[in-house]
């Protein structure tokens, strides 16, 4: 029997998300939305793409939560973007109510799943999506850290002009302008790219990394990114789905490791058929320690607001 992801919210994000799973035979996907019609129009027209793929994969769109009962994986796109106007609390007391009633519903149907938050603020989603649905901490997982790193990836090997296969890096902390990306720990088939990048261009492309989002939504205008977004996500249930036990940096509820204690921050994980099976702790400089403390203070403001 294939395994059950429900992905919540057929908006770009969550879509393309069942697209990549259903593309990959990764799994049955069910989508849903409380919008109707529309997470039954993209279910069904992914679903007769599939003779095409020569895939098997089953995709259904629905209102109804009933469908999505025992998910291996449930998926959280849900959320409003910030509109012109709005403060962040506004944004974040929105989401947080919006999150409530999707982590309630999904616990409900599927109490043994995994939780994979993509909504944002990322960080606090996923803490609000912890506290509310009560689970341990391993089968609760933000998406952030797996897409800033592919987007640094991306700089580094057009930078080099090498194949972007030859190429990993790792960005830490929160998603967001306080995040971290490790050049020291980032290499191009094994050689770490401070031998092989000048600082100041290095700077830049770590900037640029930070800027990804924003760079994203000033080419759109009235949108945001999600073909990168929905596919960090997928890397992220193939892990689980065929336990891989495959690293990657990921938004985890630290207790204690890196000095950090109650709060979501991205690190680095060890992904398998269990969720986060192992936080891999390394070894930071006293700079690199100072700029993962302030991306987790950040984060810290945002939870307070909406008090978990």
């Amino acid at each position: 029997m294939r395994k059950k992801v429900t992905v919540v919210g057929s908006g770009n994000v969550g879509a393309t998300a069942a697209h990549w799973m259903a593309a990959k035979e990764l799994c049955d996907v069910v989508l849903i939305d409380i919008i109707e019609g529309v997470p039954q129009g993209k279910g069904l027209d992914l679903l007769e793409a599939m003779p095409i793929e020569k895939r098997d994969s089953s995709v259904v769109g629905t209102n109804d939560y009933a469908d999505t009962a025992n998910s291996d994986i449930v998926v959280i796109t849900a959320g409003i973007p910030r509109k012109p106007g709005m403060s962040r609390d506004d944004l974040l007391n929105t989401n947080y109510k919006i999150m409530s009633d999707v982590v309630g519903k999904a616990v409900q149907y599927s109490p043994n799943c995994i939780l994979i938050i993509v909504s944002n603020p990322l960080d606090a989603m996923a803490q609000a999506a912890y506290k509310l649905s009560g689970f341990s901490r391993n089968r609760v997982i933000g998406m952030a850290g797996v897409l800033d790193s592919a987007r640094f990836r991306t700089f580094i090997a057009q930078e080099l002009k090498v194949s972007v296969e030859n190429v990993t890096a790792f960005v830490l902390g929160g998603h967001g302008d306080t995040m971290v990306p490790l050049s020291r720990y980032s290499t191009v088939a094994g050689i770490p790219i401070t031998e092989l990048i000048e600082p100041t261009k290095l700077e830049q492309l770590v900037q640029r990394t930070r800027d990804g989002g924003a760079e994203i939504v000033k080419y759109l205008k009235t949108g945001s990114a999600y073909y990168a977004p929905s596919s960090a996500v997928t890397e992220m249930v193939e892990a689980i789905l065929k336990d891989k036990k495959k690293i990657l940096p990921c938004a985890a509820y630290l207790e204690g490791e890196y000095g950090i204690n109650g709060l979501y921050v991205g690190v680095p994980c060890k992904l398998g058929s269990a969720g986060i099976e192992e936080i891999i702790q390394i070894k930071l400089t006293v700079d690199e320690q100072a700029a993962l403390q302030k991306s987790a203070d950040s984060v810290k403001e945002l939870v307070s607001v909406i008090g978990v």
